[in-house]
């Protein structure tokens, strides 16, 4: 199976400046050494908790922040190393469905508008064919042609996010980020928003990076799942795997979280202690080992490497000395 997405060794350090010359003091390490892949018409989820670098990956993968290093390879072209003129030319291959449908669409612009401005900018068609376009995505998300004047402030939540996803799919890309795209709808929405998604990977074959701090809802929609703590990958598996063998002590304690809705089956809880560490100062050798239960003398001396282990013959890869 092809990868559409290849990631490698990406970091984005973000400066901490101060004093009366604003010289850097330091670097905060929202993504560091952060390497996976995406096949062709797979979802790749990311969690993990919230401040841990997910949504600044996902953005840096689309050079919406400038990545520090590392590369990233896209259908095989490497637009790290694109100029901003390459990149606009790119970017019809690649888009985000963002967290806040309330905050990502312009009150200013009705719906027509919105899904006219990138077919606009890209030179795509002409006015017949844009407009036949606009209406041909609005079917394909579940909402009328009658809405076609009518300004963000007019819907509920789930309605504006079914725009925000009509807004990515307008360019026919082959990869979209989906940020978070449902922790800001109801339980009823979020199931609706959620199988919409996978029938447009079904039906068009677009490849997904899903970020989400919810472990159930990403187990729903992802065939690979990576696992993410102070802006490195600490674990890597299929989505079949991770649920029912998690090796790195950090994931069995995210799933054990996971609430069962059913009272007479009680799981075992693993409670974390302490707070996650500052990422502009974060401990020696395993960014977990001040929370590990399992943690030992050789985790504060270096770093483990995410290497692949076997798990029933599938890849199964884990940054843990305990491995």
């Amino acid at each position: 199976m092809n990868n559409l997405l290849e990631v490698r060794n990406l970091k984005k350090y973000f400066p901490i400046k101060g004093g009366f010359f604003r010289r850097t003091l330091g670097h905060l390490k929202a993504v560091d050494d952060v390497s996976f892949s995406i096949p062709e018409g797979h979802t790749f989820g990311l969690v993990g908790e919230s401040g841990c670098g997910k949504s600044t990956l996902g953005r840096a993968i689309l050079r919406l922040h400038e990545p520090t290093g590392g590369e990233i390879r896209l259908a095989g072209t490497d637009i790290s190393r694109l100029d901003a003129k390459q990149l606009v030319a790119q970017r019809r291959q690649m888009q985000i469905i963002f967290q806040d449908p309330y905050a990502s669409l312009s009150p200013r612009r009705t719906v027509m508008q919105t899904l006219l401005e990138p077919l606009e900018i890209h030179g795509i068609g002409n006015a017949v064919s844009r407009k036949a376009k606009v209406l041909e995505l609005l079917d394909i998300v579940g909402m009328r042609p009658n809405v076609l004047h009518r300004y963000p402030h007019e819907f509920s939540g789930g309605q504006r996010q079914r725009i925000g996803i009509a807004r990515a799919l307008t360019l026919d890309p082959k990869f979209i980020v989906a940020d978070e795209a449902v922790s800001a709808l109801d339980v009823s929405v979020q199931s609706q928003v959620l199988n919409l998604i996978a029938r447009l990977q079904r039906e068009l074959g677009i490849s997904f990076l899903f970020i989400s701090h919810d472990l159930a809802v990403v187990q729903h929609i992802s065939h690979e799942i990576g696992v993410m703590y102070l802006g490195k990958l600490v674990e890597v598996a299929s989505s079949t795997d991770l649920y029912r063998e998690p090796r790195h002590p950090y994931t069995r304690a995210l799933l054990s979280a996971i609430p069962v809705p059913d009272p007479d089956n009680r799981t075992q809880r693993m409670i974390l202690q302490g707070d996650v560490p500052s990422p502009l100062n974060p401990p020696s050798g395993c960014p977990f080992r001040t929370r590990c239960p399992e943690a030992m003398e050789l985790c504060a001396q270096a770093m483990p490497a995410l290497k692949n282990i076997k798990n029933e013959g599938t890849a199964h890869q884990v940054a843990c000395h305990l491995y």
